[in-house]
């Protein structure tokens, strides 16, 4: 289960580490957030979005990423 940020995320080069270090956590917990093993933060989230993905709708980032393969 990936989130659809994930794919956003790679689309404009976003690194996990630089979302990390704008949270101020670890790697592993941004990559972890971002695989479903656990959720983010509403005040995550929006921080993340307004950053990085100001383009993105929030409820489109944060919601399950749709297996096209």
């Amino acid at each position: 289960v990936m989130l659809n940020i994930d794919k956003a995320r790679k689309e404009k080069g976003v690194a996990i580490v630089d979302m990390a270090d704008f949270l101020g956590v670890r790697a592993q917990t941004v990559s972890d957030k971002i695989s479903g093993t656990y959720d983010f933060k509403f005040t995550e989230a929006l921080a993340l979005q307004q950053k990085f993905f100001p383009e993105y709708d929030l409820g489109y980032l944060f919601t399950q990423a749709v297996d096209t393969a």
